[in-house]
């Protein structure tokens, strides 16, 4: 079977990134331009900002990866990018762009779903990861549960019914002054922290549902940093972070735990941007014993182009190319 080599944008937030990917397994090249630094003085990330910025850096990043892999763009196959979800004048600069660039070389086209892209995050350093497994989606826009079948066919079997998991977190780390992106500051304080100081309320559902909710912690949470404040009680930020992050993370193991009772299995991915926190991981590992659990690399666990490659290989193996009139989809549902 002929290789085939996709390269592929993932423009969704405050990332722009270009990769070559070939097979949906073997990365050549995996630029990242971040925008941390610019969006860290307002607190988090402004849209209008991120699309101006895409626009300026998106043929920089291209020349970098194709420069990285050694390639020339005769030699790709198909162009991908991310459609949805994420901000609708970010999605659009990478999605244009990359119908442009499949029109002007007449490659075929693929446009990914991000949350698809996350998932096929593992499979870019873990061969033996094949399906079916399920999958823990946590990041700053998702909390989601699947049961992944096959490459490409999903079942979604819980999600959060209010604010995400990494949501929360730059929210509380907002609140405790600590700068942007908020999900490692606090597991860093965390660390020093007492985490059964305390005790902050887990919400749940009817037994038969693997849903989230994190709204009602996150209000937790702040009201215990507003009371205290309003009493002139100093707190410890680090007892605040570790109790939050022990109870945030218990929640997910909780769920977890429940879709392997319902669907079997051995083998639980997490991906998205807080798959990268420490504590997360080796809570998981340390509670999983029978089960095997993959996580990406800090560099795949934040939003970058090789996962939305390596989603589009295998989509487009399944179902071939997709059409230019496919739009961006900024609250597209999975």
């Amino acid at each position: 079977m002929k290789d085939i080599i996709v390269l592929s944008i993932e423009t969704s937030c405050d990332e722009t990134s270009v990769a070559i990917v070939k097979n949906g397994r073997e990365i050549i090249s995996n630029k990242i331009y971040s925008q941390i630094d610019i969006h860290n003085e307002f607190g988090g990330v402004v849209p209008e900002v991120a699309s101006r910025k895409h626009l300026e850096v998106i043929n920089i990043v291209i020349d970098e990866a194709l420069k990285e892999g050694n390639i020339n763009l005769k030699d790709i196959d198909v162009i991908s990018a991310t459609y949805g979800p994420g901000l609708i004048g970010a999605l659009l600069v990478g999605l244009q762009y990359a119908k442009g660039l499949s029109y002007a070389l007449n490659k075929d086209f693929i446009g990914v779903n991000h949350i698809e892209g996350h998932i096929s995050s593992c499979f870019l350093e873990h061969k033996d990861l094949v399906p079916p497994f399920i999958s823990l989606v946590v990041s700053g826009g998702h909390t989601m549960i699947f049961n992944v079948k096959d490459y490409g066919v999903y079942e979604k079997i819980g999600e959060t019914r209010d604010d995400a998991i990494g949501e929360v977190f730059d929210k509380i780390a907002r609140k405790l002054n600590l700068s942007y992106p908020g999900g490692p500051n606090i597991e860093k304080l965390a660390k020093f922290g007492d985490e059964d100081k305390i005790k902050f309320p887990k919400s749940r559902f009817e037994e038969d549902t693997l849903d989230f909710s994190y709204s009602g912690l996150k209000s937790s949470v702040l009201n215990y940093i507003n009371t205290n404040n309003l009493k002139n009680i100093e707190i410890s930020k680090e007892d605040v972070c570790a109790s939050f992050q022990k109870t945030a993370v218990s929640m997910l193991i909780e769920n977890v735990e429940k879709a392997f009772k319902l669907y079997g299995g051995d083998k639980l991915s997490i991906v998205g941007g807080v798959s990268s926190n420490n504590y997360l991981k080796e809570r998981f590992k340390n509670h999983f014993k029978n089960v095997k659990v993959y996580t990406p690399s800090k560099v795949l666990c934040t939003d970058n182009g090789a996962m939305i490659a390596s989603a589009a290989y295998y989509s487009y193996l399944k179902n071939g190319g997709s059409e230019y009139s496919l739009n961006v989809s900024p609250n597209i549902k999975f």
